[in-house]
């Protein structure tokens, strides 16, 4: 399995970006307004992502991966490596969807009363977005095994 590739995240948070804020230019009236529970959800994902990721780098660091009921075993490792990889995608898409809808809010937090009202969530959502692909990126890197020490002659 490869390295999810940080400019490939960028790309794609960025077209996500690009791809909503047209969309929010041209059609903001008629969006739905954004809820509450979808900033919330993606920094409770921020924190599960950098447990996890604490906790493998831990179990790694004290040789403590392996099939002993003390040690986390190798197969969990995998499962949040893929978590880690789910969550940076994830975050890169949602936070670069936010954030182009950021674009039309931010400016319009003036004159617009419901983009006024949308601005602290959809803040929160964009940067909850750009937060969680770092955050999965950790995760990621942190279930990566070591590479084996070079042998001396």
């Amino acid at each position: 399995m490869k390295t999810t590739s940080i400019p490939w995240l960028v790309a794609s948070g960025g077209f996500a970006a690009a791809c909503t804020a047209i969309v929010a230019w041209q059609l903001y009236g008629r969006l739905p307004a954004v809820p509450l529970l979808v900033a919330v959800s993606l920094w409770a994902m921020v924190l599960v992502c950098v447990m996890l990721g604490r906790r493998v780098s831990k179990s790694r660091d004290d040789h403590g991966i392996g099939l002993d009921r003390s040690q986390l075993d190798p197969l969990t490792a995998a499962r949040y490596l893929v978590f880690g990889q789910a969550s940076a995608w994830t975050g890169a898409i949602l936070g670069g969807g936010y954030a182009g809808i950021a674009s039309y809010v931010i400016p319009k937090s003036g004159e617009l009363l419901a983009a006024r009202e949308d601005l602290p969530v959809v803040v929160a959502a964009a940067l909850g977005g750009l937060a969680l692909a770092a955050a999965g990126a950790y995760l990621e890197r942190a279930c990566q095994t070591p590479m084996p020490p070079k042998a001396s002659f």
